[in-house]
């Protein structure tokens, strides 16, 4: 940008949206409409009985002539448009004196037209997750990788280019879905019967999308990390683009572009590559969208327990207070407390006190004597269960198994214990196959560590019994178990047992 347009910028007042905020801005909107759609199609000069013709077919209100030309006039003050002289039908000096215009747009008015545009469009946009573009960007990602030492530029280029397209369509469309989810979940901009009616398929959704973000995620921050040559493709791109620039003062293209490039490479990098204490996006947009299924779940009962006509207890009482607000006079604020609690005397229940205990049955509970109920009176009515009695259960098998589990247990626990607590440093990626409760004793351990925050971090289990140290390391670890691999940043490790 020259001295001149930042000067231009700063001091001249911007006169290109004042048509929005006019008592005509509906027609201005539809001529500047007419002059996008014709600019679109290579045509730049239009008449006024052009434009008016473009208005009266797109079947809109019509509108005259005259309102036409006294519209193209004001937002030719605007600097909208701009007029030129129009001396292609002067046919007779009456026509040479009479005033004709050609109009065509000015720069700051398309500038201002392509803005409303995406103005528009945003407010219009739903959002999606888009499970394709992380597959775009994971196959163009090993595209990038298999180019080999002498690359071609426009193909480098053009898998950049597509790269960062993807990712900038990805972001802009999961962060439109997810606000739009929220307002869908706070029933603020859909109805109860259509929310209900797409539900299943809403959350099907969200769960495909979680698991494509998981796999996707994981192999495309893979392949950022192993791509050493990403400055010199970088470097190819910003040059085969710098080729195109005006010459403009004593910049560097290169240099510029270079820097672009770069900055774009680190938010690909951010977006999938994050670290303990800053979370990358895709984990973040993960989580979102794994919190919001339990959201939507929450949000059908209350829709299913408003159709069934549940009580709400809380809104219960939220209207006794409101009518206790409304008592007129104490009086009837008790009358309104019994009413509603009904802890006045109560005449049907009978208890035994004794025989030299006589109680009145108006006498209230806070002035009665105490009277011991049993638990099976209080929750049936009855003071024994009615029918024959239970037989009596024999237990003792089921006891003997559950002891001979727990001994087992204690004993894999135990050898699982002097396996890993040897008190010596090790790599998690070093470390054997794991059996169930090796792997259980280790993840234990690995989340009491990792709980006390990020960095070098020693901690002690909850009995005291094993001293834990861990170290982050450069680098992934696989640990290799018997259900499975389990695949995260690498640690050095030290496990102490302080029982010996």
């Amino acid at each position: 940008m020259t001295e001149y347009s930042r000067t231009v910028m700063s001091h001249a007042p911007i006169q290109v949206f004042a048509h929005l905020d006019t008592a005509n801005a509906m027609l201005y909107r539809r001529i500047m409409t007419v002059f996008m759609a014709n600019k679109r199609r290579f045509v730049v000069h239009l008449r006024p009985e052009d434009v008016a013709q473009a208005l009266l077919d797109d079947g809109d209100e019509p509108v005259t002539q005259q309102r036409v030309d006294n519209a193209l006039v004001s937002l030719t003050g605007w600097d909208n448009l701009k007029a030129d002289p129009d001396t292609g039908r002067v046919m007779t000096v009456e026509d040479f004196n009479r005033p004709r215009s050609l109009y065509q747009l000015t720069r700051k008015g398309e500038a201002a037209e392509l803005a409303l545009e995406v103005f528009d469009q945003e407010l219009g946009r739903r959002g999606e997750l888009q499970a394709v573009a992380l597959e775009d960007i994971r196959v163009r990602l090993h595209a990038l990788a298999a180019l080999g030492g002498n690359p071609d530029p426009a193909v480098v280029h053009n898998l950049l280019l597509e790269i960062m397209n993807r990712l900038t369509s990805l972001a802009a469309n999961a962060s439109a879905f997810m606000s739009g989810m929220q307002r869908t979940i706070e029933l603020q901009d859909v109805a109860e019967e259509a929310f209900l009616g797409y539900k299943d398929r809403l959350i099907a959704y969200l769960e495909r999308f979680v698991s494509e973000l998981v796999v996707k995620a994981f192999d495309i921050a893979e392949q950022i990390r192993n791509l050493d040559q990403a400055d010199a493709l970088l470097t190819l791109a910003a040059t085969r683009e710098a080729g195109d620039v005006a010459p403009e003062g004593e910049e560097q293209p290169v240099q510029l572009k270079l820097a672009e490039w770069r900055d774009r490479w680190s938010g690909l990098r951010s977006w999938f590559i994050g670290d303990r204490t800053r979370p990358c996006q895709a984990d973040l947009l993960r989580a979102t969208a794994r919190q919001a299924i339990p959201d939507l779940l929450a949000t059908i009962s209350i829709l299913h327990e408003r159709r069934t006509g549940r009580s709400d207890r809380s809104a219960d009482f939220h209207t006794l207070a409101r009518w206790f607000a409304q008592c007129p006079t104490e009086a009837d604020a008790h009358r309104l407390w019994r009413a509603a609690f009904g802890l006045a005397s109560a005449r049907h229940l009978a208890c035994e006190l004794g025989d030299d205990v006589e109680v009145p049955a108006a006498t209230s509970w806070v002035n009665a004597p105490k009277a011991e109920i049993s638990a099976r009176l209080r929750a049936t009515g009855y003071y024994a269960k009615r029918g024959a009695p239970s037989k009596v259960i024999d237990r003792s098998r089921q006891r003997e198994e559950l002891a001979a589990f727990v001994t087992a247990e204690r004993e894999q626990t135990e050898l699982a214990r002097k396996r890993l607590a040897t008190g010596t440093i090790i790599r998690l990626s070093a470390l054997h196959v794991l059996d169930q409760a090796e792997f259980r004793l280790f993840l234990r351990l690995l989340r009491e560590t990792l709980s006390q925050g990020p960095g070098e971090v020693d901690a002690l289990t909850a009995d005291g019994s094993l001293e834990v140290r861990l170290k982050p390391v450069d680098g992934y670890a696989e640990i290799h178990t018997e259900e499975g691999v389990l695949r995260g940043p690498d640690y050095e490790m030290r496990i102490t047992d302080r029982a010996k």
